[in-house]
């Protein structure tokens, strides 16, 4: 009977042990949210979405997208963070939220690094420099010879102080050693609505928004701010072909779980993005939006958040740009 009562104990022990890993395996085993600290609509919720959708399809659980806009990402972003670490809320992390806000705000209610595991990479969309066809100068090098002849004559728009498109052109000015006047707007569309009436001469903005004007002739592009050419506009050369190797502005959107989520299941969900994001009928429509899905290991993803993190710390602390 002892002997009986000993193997009984073991046996428990044993599924102790490993009744996590057995949980785990067959995860999800209910459904899944991903946390999109933006509207619907925006890129990075579309992004997720479509991600969303397939994992579905292939882990047969629901993945499902919940938004929690606002406060420059912060409300979505603290959301994630504070969420359990089951692999069960996961968290359509942005180059806004992982690696603009830690400089814009001297204090946040999340670290993006230590409240984080990253998953991959899903979403880059490129800045397109843009000019008024008054502002002369057909090529970058042109532009920047002009520029620099004409300090602080030509202003360029933005979204508002700190958004992307401000710390593109800050960048681009850091880079080309030109001298430009900052107009922030409430938001990219009156920006662009000044851009192609004449009051502005030039910005930073993703495809979306100004190829319509592009293609009327009512403005200019020069260059796209990738490291790559566009697969939207192939016949655009980059601003780092144009002389400044290096150069490399994109809005980019990806996948993340709060730390201590199981490695297995950031395993599985890394396999399963990549291969989702390797299907041409998935990531065509999004090259006609001027964007590109793209995926990554996580520890490359992991790499990426903090070098774009150092490089646009530098941006802000340069520019003297600060959140109001």
């Amino acid at each position: 009977m002892q002997q009986y009562v000993k193997v009984v104990a073991l046996s428990l022990a044993a599924l102790c042990l490993h009744g996590p890993a057995w949980s785990q395996s067959g995860y999800p085993n209910r459904p899944v949210k991903v946390i999109v600290a933006f509207p619907p609509g925006q890129a990075t919720d579309q992004a997720a979405r479509t991600i969303a959708q397939k994992l579905s399809e292939n882990l047969g659980q629901q993945f499902f997208v919940e938004n929690r806009p606002g406060a420059a990402s912060i409300i979505g972003s603290e959301a994630a963070a504070k969420s359990p670490n089951d692999g069960y809320t996961l968290f359509m992390g942005s180059s806004g939220s992982l690696a603009v806000n830690p400089g814009m705000y001297a204090k946040l209610p999340y670290d993006p690094v230590k409240d984080f595991t990253p998953i991959s990479l899903g979403l880059k969309v490129p800045f397109f420099l843009v000019v008024h066809p008054s502002v002369l100068g057909g090529t970058v090098k042109e532009l920047v010879a002009y520029l620099k002849a004409n300090p602080d004559k030509v202003n360029f728009g933005s979204a508002g102080i700190g958004a992307s498109n401000h710390l593109s052109a800050e960048l681009f000015k850091s880079v080309t050693g030109v001298a430009m006047v900052h107009v922030p707007y409430k938001g990219s569309p009156p920006a662009v609505t000044d851009l192609f009436s004449g009051q502005i001469g030039l910005m930073f903005e993703t495809g979306p928004l100004i190829m319509p004007h592009v293609k009327s002739g009512r403005l200019k592009l020069l260059a796209v701010g990738s490291a790559q050419r566009s697969l939207a506009a192939p016949e655009l050369v980059t601003i780092a072909e144009s002389g400044y190797p290096g150069f490399e502005t994109v809005g980019w959107a990806g996948l993340l779980a709060p730390t201590g989520t199981p490695r297995e299941i950031v395993t599985k969900l890394n396999a399963e993005v990549v291969r989702i994001l390797s299907q041409p009928e998935v990531t065509g429509r999004f090259v006609t939006l001027g964007a590109e899905l793209v995926s990554s290991s996580p520890e490359e993803f992991g790499a990426y958040i903090k070098s774009e993190t150092a490089k646009w710390g530098k941006v802000i602390r340069d520019s003297g740009a600060k959140a109001d």
